[in-house]
């Protein structure tokens, strides 16, 4: 396996490569590594191989946003995602090439981004090897949402990966019946060869945890989001929606907790600050798993900002899951395939709209049985449906896919 992440704090590819291990499989994962990880480890019966991490340039926008700041971004981010997509790509096909002299393997699983790893894929599909494409991220899509930009040359170049990729793999993964229908439409894929594999809370996310007490005792609603901080996740609406909660709608009885690193930590700590946010607010940065736990049992509100964009409109979030395995209800934009997983626990809000999203927020701090109920309602679904338990058995099926003889 290959992810251009921390492992296994990718809670998906952890969840992937612990139920293939389960089922006999040998597992491998080449991942990038932090300061705090070793290069090579055993995990839960997996190797793991970890390359250092490579980051040239910030990519988040800061200072102004005109249209010349914000085409420096885009250039000196094209650039920087570049070199860091070359240099991940070559180090995977240079561990993957020791693991094959090594032992050997049967089977590449990619997960993206970046899109480029299907080079990693070509010589080894040479000599029989399967190659599968999981696709956490439509590519083009990311790339406006993450910097509001229309098609274009980035684009093009993105979606040629995409296509290189979803052509050479055998079997490919989708996240969602709307991913699965793009990769369909967009590599002439046969629908057999594509798999919908949710994502959804593991069995660790499904044991209640018990509250922290230090939010507890505050007596204040408390509102917790749990994820990514990156220009496309929404964080700055959520920041523009409390600010309006706080001085709009004169609330000063909630204290939302937000937990998750990304490019834009510390642009989300300045803006809290710019937007008269201390005392209501807590960017966490990274937290151990067990204070995010406590934390989140505390919540009595869950949030999901993430705006309508062409990404987050057909993409499905593990903290959606996972607000709804903790039983808490949430308040979201009115996204497609967020209103598929949450259904009725979660209030729908115009994307987009920070007062209406306020107004959410505050009709529900008011409403405890409502609140209840909600959380109650979710916690069912995952039970019955979306936990990992249960959507991950399709992954199970892909890989027996791979071996069927045609």
């Amino acid at each position: 396996m290959w992810v251009e992440n921390n492992f296994p704090q990718d809670t998906r590819v952890a969840n992937e490569a612990r139920l293939l291990a389960d089922a006999g499989y040998k597992i491998a994962v080449i991942a990038l590594r932090n300061e705090r990880q070793a290069a090579r480890e055993t995990w839960n019966g997996i190797e793991v191989y970890r390359v250092p991490t490579l980051e040239l340039f910030k990519k988040t926008v800061t200072g102004n946003g005109s249209r010349l700041n914000l085409l420096f971004v885009r250039l000196k981010s094209f650039l920087g995602y570049v070199v860091e997509y070359l240099y991940f790509t070559s180090a995977c096909f240079l561990v993957s090439t020791y693991i094959f002299v090594r032992r050997g393997f049967d089977v590449m699983h990619a997960h993206n981004p970046p899109d480029t790893l299907f080079l990693v894929a070509v010589p080894f599909k040479l000599l029989g090897k399967k190659f599968v494409f999981d696709q956490h991220d439509l590519c083009p899509e990311l790339y406006r949402s993450r910097y509001s930009a229309g098609e274009g040359v980035y684009t093009r170049f993105l979606k040629m990966f995409e296509w290189c990729s979803l052509k050479l793999a055998d079997v490919t993964i989708a996240t969602n019946e709307s991913y699965k229908q793009i990769q369909i439409e967009r590599a002439n894929k046969n629908p057999a060869s594509v798999f919908v594999v949710r994502n959804g809370p593991n069995q660790m996310r499904m044991t209640p945890a018990a509250p922290s007490a230090r939010l507890k005792g505050m007596n204040k609603s408390v509102l917790c989001y749990v994820g990514s901080l990156n220009p496309q996740d929404g964080v700055d609406y959520l920041l523009r929606s409390l600010r309006h909660l706080l001085h709009g709608l004169k609330r000063s009885d909630f204290y939302c907790v937000i937990m998750g690193t990304g490019d834009s930590l510390e642009d989300l700590r300045d803006l809290a600050g710019t937007l008269q946010l201390n005392g209501w607010v807590e960017l966490t940065g990274f937290i151990s798993d067990e204070d995010l736990q406590a934390n989140l049992a505390a919540a009595d509100i869950c949030v999901d900002p993430d705006p309508s964009s062409p990404l987050n409109d057909v993409s499905t979030w593990i903290k959606v899951m996972e607000y709804m395995a903790s039983a808490k209800p949430i308040v979201s934009f009115d996204l497609k395939e967020t209103r598929f997983s949450a259904r009725d626990s979660a209030i729908y809000v115009e994307p987009n709209s920070e007062p209406e999203f306020a107004k959410a927020v505050a009709q529900l701090m008011d409403q405890p049985e409502l609140q209840k109920t909600m959380g109650t309602y979710g916690r069912r679904r995952v039970e019955d449906e979306l936990q990992w338990a249960k959507v991950g058995k399709n992954l199970l099926t892909a890989y027996e896919a791979l071996f069927v003889e045609k």
